[in-house]
């Protein structure tokens, strides 16, 4: 529903009334600020108190009150949508806590959730991801939006929509390359044209089963086993895809199988769907949510 706000926090200054609709969480578990921040997508920006974000053809903005969300934007079944609102986090978390550290890590980070992303948005995006840290991911995506989206703006605010794959198929690679992609510029030509050639792309990939639809994937260039689990976890639902990073092997290797020697990506993710089930991809967020903690205590 729509109603006046006062966002508390802020000084008399700052108390500034707004407009919002509000969303009321009641026994729902969640953390906005981890949920956008943790790496999982990277279009998300804090300003004045408030996450914005361009989500398909609109800005996002929200903030989290305690068990309220104040936002104005998406609908609110676009939002409980998006943020996976509607999963039984409860359940799923109960599924994965079959040990102290993961345990330990779901009482740490309790309501972190996994965002439904646009499909092809998080495909390229994540190849945009390889071989780089999140500021590298964030400025390639930006410059590809500033140059290819639609412009929209918001509270003074300048954004750019993610460009859809008609447009970027359309485009010369080495018009491509000046968004500062480096070498990824003829994979994202090559994702794009696939993705433009076949309006269904995304339906067909939603409808294998994980193993299927992982194979699928790495059938384009760029997409290797990590790119594609991402972009199934983040894009597509697909619970039981476990990306596997250096942090995530490391956790893996010396605190659940006690090796030295490096873990392969498949030898890694075959134990932790074994181990963790069905949201094993779950299981690696609030691992991931932690890393820093861990490697920091050397537990």
């Amino acid at each position: 529903m729509r109603s006046w706000c006062n966002p508390s926090g802020h000084s008399d200054a700052q108390r500034i009334t707004f407009f919002m609709q509000t969303f009321s969480l009641k026994d729902t578990p969640f953390q906005l600020d981890l949920t956008v921040s943790c790496g999982q997508a990277f279009r998300w920006r804090q300003y004045n108190g408030f996450w914005y974000a361009p989500v398909g053809d609109k800005i996002w903005k929200i903030r989290q009150e305690r068990d309220l969300l104040l936002y104005d934007g998406p609908t609110e079944k676009e939002l409980i949508r998006y943020f996976g609102l509607d999963i039984p986090l409860d359940d799923i978390l109960t599924d994965i806590d079959r040990d102290p550290l993961i345990h330990a890590a779901i009482r740490r980070c309790l309501g972190l959730r996994i965002i439904r992303q646009d499909p092809w948005e998080c495909l390229i995006s994540y190849i945009c991801a390889t071989c780089a840290n999140i500021p590298g991911i964030m400025m390639r995506i930006e410059n590809l939006s500033e140059r290819y989206g639609n412009k929209i703006e918001m509270d003074e605010m300048t954004f750019h929509t993610f460009p859809d794959a008609k447009r970027l198929a359309e485009e010369e690679m080495c018009s491509i390359r000046t968004c500062k992609v480096g070498y990824r510029d003829a994979y994202i030509c090559g994702a794009a044209e696939m993705a433009a050639s076949d309006a269904n792309w995304a339906e067909k990939i939603a409808g294998m089963p994980y193993p299927e639809a992982h194979e699928k994937l790495m059938r384009l260039n760029g997409v290797g086993p990590k790119v594609a689990d991402c972009v199934l976890l983040f894009g597509f639902e697909k619970y039981e895809a476990f990306p596997v990073d250096v942090w995530i092997e490391r956790i893996l290797r010396t605190k659940y199988l006690g090796g030295t020697r490096k873990l392969s990506y498949k030898r890694a993710g075959s134990f932790a769907r074994e181990h963790f089930g069905q949201y094993a991809g779950y299981a690696q967020e609030y691992l991931f949510g932690v890393r820093e903690e861990i490697g920091r205590k050397g537990e």
